[in-house]
């Protein structure tokens, strides 16, 4: 009798483990969706604010929700990024659609752009400015035979500065072009060294804050988009990773609109463009497709630029509808909700 009683606890214990190993999974596990695996995906920035949407996503752990670590490497221009891309050495890339990129498309590279980046609306993000000190520049006329500058040649902000000039009656062979990164250019205006300048935030509000700069047009572009978000192999091979990617990157802009400026986003563009939070509230804000819908039509009035500027390796448009990858962003749009 002894030896029954100390065995039948076993033998329940035994009876009680089978039978919920048997029992179906309780709704709650059953429905929840596995996390997505761990992935790290490199892309370079450059420090100014129309990269928010990127910081922001990360700060908020949009893209650690999709499984994914952002290796970040600091550029000069969307020229690099392009080329690193390119190279492998980076799984997307974010800056402008280049005389570089369509060069490369030309020439066999596999590329997609599927989102857009920012856009801009007056008081520009990227105004063209001059000299503080400059006296004898008024207008956009008087840069007639002046040295004016861009952060890379072939790169988006020769066509801002396009128009620009055209504001005054100017095209691009009125002018000495130049090139030299954003840090510089402030100085090298300050020196004499340049004319004008086309240079992007916040770059622009801290040289003013020196009494290094003045902005001489800052309302000559309004709702273009010149910059995007490119992915090569990532898009084909791994598409389910670049979905998670613009799911991340489409909820970040879709809290960038309108007068979008926070406390917690100043701090954040402090963090990632070392420009201190209290400058970051008086910059003018870029904006943020909420859907990241790409405007064709915008990519192919810079193909048509930077053919007239005969930066192109050929001569015909390339049809740049197989340029774009619409299907990521809309499924990524989609997953998201209205």
């Amino acid at each position: 009798m002894k030896r029954y009683l100390s065995t039948a606890p076993t033998a329940l214990l035994a009876l009680a483990l089978v039978l919920a190993a048997c029992a179906p999974a309780s709704t709650s596990v059953a429905t929840q969706a596995p996390a997505p695996a761990p992935v790290t995906l490199r892309t370079g920035y450059i420090p100014v604010i129309f990269y928010a949407p990127l910081y922001l996503a990360i700060e908020r752990g949009y893209f650690a929700a999709e499984g994914i670590t952002l290796e970040l490497t600091p550029i000069q221009s969307g020229n690099d990024a392009i080329v690193q891309l390119a190279a492998g050495n980076f799984d997307v890339a974010l800056g402008g659609a280049n005389a570089g990129l369509f060069n490369a498309v030309h020439k066999g590279l596999k590329f997609q752009i599927v989102a857009p980046l920012h856009s801009e609306r007056p008081p520009l993000t990227t105004p063209l400015i001059i000299s503080a000190k400059n006296d004898t520049i008024k207008t956009v006329a008087d840069l007639k035979g002046k040295k004016v500058a861009v952060n890379a040649l072939g790169a988006g902000t020769e066509y801002w500065l396009n128009e620009a000039l055209k504001t005054g009656g100017l095209t691009m062979a009125d002018i000495q072009l130049e090139a030299m990164p954003f840090a510089n250019i402030a100085a090298a205006l300050d020196s004499g060294q340049i004319d004008a300048a086309v240079m992007s935030e916040p770059f622009v509000t801290t040289a003013a804050d020196k009494g290094l700069v003045k902005i001489l047009k800052n309302d000559y572009i309004n709702g273009f988009t010149a910059t995007y978000v490119f992915m090569s192999a990532l898009a084909t091979e791994r598409p389910e990773v670049a979905r998670g990617f613009l799911r991340a990157y489409i909820k970040a802009c879709r809290e960038l609109q309108g007068d979008y400026m926070t406390d917690e986003l100043a701090g954040i563009l402090e963090k990632y463009t070392k420009v201190p939070a209290d400058v970051a509230k008086r910059l003018p804000l870029p904006q943020f497709n909420p859907d990241a819908k790409v405007p064709l039509a915008d990519l192919e009035a810079l193909q048509k630029y930077f053919m007239g500027r005969g930066l192109l390796d050929y001569s015909e448009p390339l049809d740049l509808t197989k340029l774009v990858n619409t299907q990521l962003a809309e499924e990524a749009a989609k997953d998201l909700g209205k």
